[in-house]
């Protein structure tokens, strides 16, 4: 479960909890969810055929690791219609930022993907426009 968590000025989404942590931890210890989530990033979108060449792994395992990475928020899956009518989707990476704390005896994971820090700056705009 995420929440969001108000520290240093800005608004985090937090996966709290031991287990979803660790869950992510697991993720990004998987060398092919990092080389995934790099290629996407780097290469922008790309279909999961491509991922499976960049990323030197069979498309089953392509589509596993993104459904992990999906399932936590650290990638998007963007649906396209090409000229031809043909539905594809294309995978980009969401995540932006990843702190690891430890206070207290406490591990604490805050991810940041790109929309939020959109959702940030639109917060700052509004209050420094004085909508809010």
């Amino acid at each position: 479960m995420a929440y969001l968590a108000f520290k240093d000025g800005i608004y985090r989404v937090q996966h709290g909890g031991p287990s979803n942590s660790a869950e992510i931890f697991q993720i990004l210890a998987d060398e092919y969810a990092r080389e995934i989530l790099l290629t996407a990033d780097r290469d922008g979108p790309m279909t999961a055929k491509a991922l499976s060449k960049e990323c030197d792994a069979s498309l089953a395992t392509v589509y596993r690791r993104v459904s992990k990475l999906q399932d936590h928020g650290l990638i998007e899956e963007r649906r396209t219609v090409d000229s031809d009518g043909s539905h594809r989707s294309e995978f980009e990476t969401a995540l932006e930022e990843l702190h690891m704390e430890i206070a207290d005896g406490e591990l604490s994971l805050a991810i940041e993907t790109r929309d939020e820090l959109a959702d940030n700056f639109t917060s700052l705009w509004s209050g420094i426009r004085g909508d809010e």
